[in-house]
């Protein structure tokens, strides 16, 4: 049984505040540059995590403070029903060494196990933890606190050094630009395909358009929408932040799955932000992907830019709610 970690002598924790994002971000950029060189870390970008809707800032988000006062580490947690539990963890890497990881993780755990008796009673429940697979201290960390690498997600990125190709549609099949009336039918249609992805668990409404179209970066002429007749056959929904282009969804419904339409709608993602002048587009996708979407992009194009690894323990045995595999 491992030890309870306590704080070196000095360093206080309390729960985050909005006052402290900025102090939180320049801690996630200093990690960042440890591993990579560089940061995308923005106010921005953590202002819409805080915000989330499913996201409790009091309780579920803590800072350490160093004797000084300053923020130089960070840990939250968020839910999925409740089931599926995500941690991220930061300690600034002038801080390292001193048991502060240790000591975030007490209270990742702690908070966790309150939020088992949320889940539905019949439910497995589990909390997951990504690393990037060059950090060894943080999956040295996870494995001693009895965590399973369990999937790997890449982060694939394409350079637009020179026009993509033209997309070649399926037959009778035509672009529908996104209008607002047609909001809630595009969030079923997504839905309906995610269900296939691996961990894929019944996302709201109301937090799918937190992180879409009430996202600052949304750019309805960024979305594309193939349709046969009158049926959504799939869809593209991209973006664009701090000068890179994302696709940050792009799905097909089964019915018009493997007759080249994924491939042509990302050439013609491709092809409109090279119109733009973008040269970098990225996407994150699981690794092993169940419907075979890390082909996909290859075929596009695209290459590995980043790996995560994904760690879980279970807190909880019982039922897995998520999709784990294709139902045939």
């Amino acid at each position: 049984m491992m030890t309870q970690p306590v704080l070196p002598d000095g360093f206080t924790t309390r729960a985050a505040r909005w006052s402290d994002l900025e102090e939180v971000c320049e801690v996630m950029r200093a990690c960042d540059h440890q591993l990579f060189g560089r940061s995308e870390v923005t106010v921005q970008v953590m202002e819409r995590e805080w915000s989330s809707p499913d996201f409790d800032l009091t309780h579920d988000c803590w800072v350490i403070l160093a004797p000084e006062g300053k923020v130089i580490a960070v840990a939250s947690l968020e839910q999925e029903a409740y089931v599926q539990l995500f941690a991220v963890g930061f300690v600034h890497p002038e801080y390292e060494r001193r048991g502060l990881g240790s000591y975030l993780m007490s209270l990742i755990e702690e908070r966790a196990q309150q939020m088992v008796a949320l889940a539905p009673p019949e439910a497995r429940v589990t909390l997951r933890i990504g690393a990037n697979e060059n950090h060894v201290a943080k999956q040295q960390l996870l494995i001693r606190h009895g965590y399973n690498l369990t999937r790997h997600f890449w982060r694939m990125k394409i350079e637009l050094n020179e026009a993509p190709p033209a997309p070649q549609w399926p037959p009778n099949m035509e672009l529908r630009p996104f209008t607002w009336e047609m909001e809630r039918i595009v969030f079923d249609v997504a839905e309906e395909a995610f269900q296939d992805h691996w961990g894929h668990l019944p996302q709201s409404f109301e937090q799918w358009q937190h992180w879409l179209t009430k996202n600052p970066t949304f750019d309805p002429t960024l979305w594309y929408l193939p349709t046969s007749g009158e049926e959504i056959a799939g869809l593209a929904l991209c973006s664009l932040d701090e000068g890179n282009g994302w696709v940050n969804e792009l799905a097909i419904r089964r019915p018009w799955r493997r007759h080249g339409l994924a491939l042509a709608l990302l050439h013609h993602a491709f092809g409109e932000f090279y119109r733009r002048g973008i040269k970098d587009v990225y996407l994150y996708v699981d690794a092993e992907s169940l419907t075979g979407a890390t082909r996909l992009y290859e075929k596009a194009g695209m290459h590995v830019f980043r790996v995560t690894n994904r760690y879980i323990k279970e807190l909880r045995a019982g039922i897995e709610l998520s999709t784990e595999m294709l139902e045939v």
